[in-house]
């Protein structure tokens, strides 16, 4: 949950709350309390398995993630430097830090790092777009940042069995679109603003 700095905030339900879970929203998080509503309540962790396009799995049971603690941030990292995302859950409460070990199937990935020229030094705010045959990966480069934890200023792409990427399109926040084509996977790179060399980084 993000809290507006406005008291006055009127945010609409973005759909029915489902009452078998105990959901519940309130249009202005301030009143939370006033309502008899309670954030710190130990409600378990969730874990979504997207199935492509608007296909979402529970499958937070399956991973062990659905921990009783009391959750209140996540970032994704790869710990191990296999390519694969480990998932990282700050706790208040009920253990500081859970470690979750991706242990999906081994597939083709990218990491991408920018290095801003014009735009600011880590090209916050780009955006990246991977094209694979008819298949398009949007990401945009803003860092999560939560309870105790902020995420990597990188982003990640997972390519399945593809092991190359056809084009990849990077829009800087100066302005700037630069593109690249014929991207290989499984490896980390830097991209320079302004600059057409594809650059390794290392792990």
């Amino acid at each position: 949950m993000a809290q507006p700095f406005d008291r006055a905030a009127y945010v609409p339900a973005p759909r029915l709350p489902d009452k078998r879970l105990d959901d519940f929203w309130v249009e202005n998080p301030w009143r939370i309390t006033s309502m008899g509503h309670n954030l710190s309540a130990y409600e378990r962790n969730r874990v979504f398995l997207n199935g492509g396009g608007d296909d979402w799995f529970d499958i937070s049971a399956l991973t062990t993630a659905d921990s009783d603690g009391d959750g209140r941030s996540a970032v994704s990292a790869d710990l191990d430097g296999d390519g694969m995302e480990e998932l990282i859950v700050r706790q208040s409460g009920g253990g500081p830090l859970l470690v979750f070990e991706n242990q999906f199937p081994d597939a083709h990935w990218l990491d991408v790092s920018l290095r801003g020229t014009k735009s600011n030094s880590h090209g916050i705010g780009a955006r990246i777009v991977a094209t694979i045959g008819e298949r398009k990966i949007v990401r945009e480069l803003y860092p999560a940042n939560g309870y105790f934890c902020q995420g990597a200023a990188h982003v990640h792409f997972g390519l399945g069995k593809s092991a190359q990427i056809d084009k990849l399109v990077v829009s800087w926040p100066s302005g700037l679109v630069q593109e690249f084509a014929g991207v290989a996977a499984d490896r980390h790179v830097l991209l320079t603003e302004g600059t057409p060399e594809i650059e390794n980084r290392r792990r």
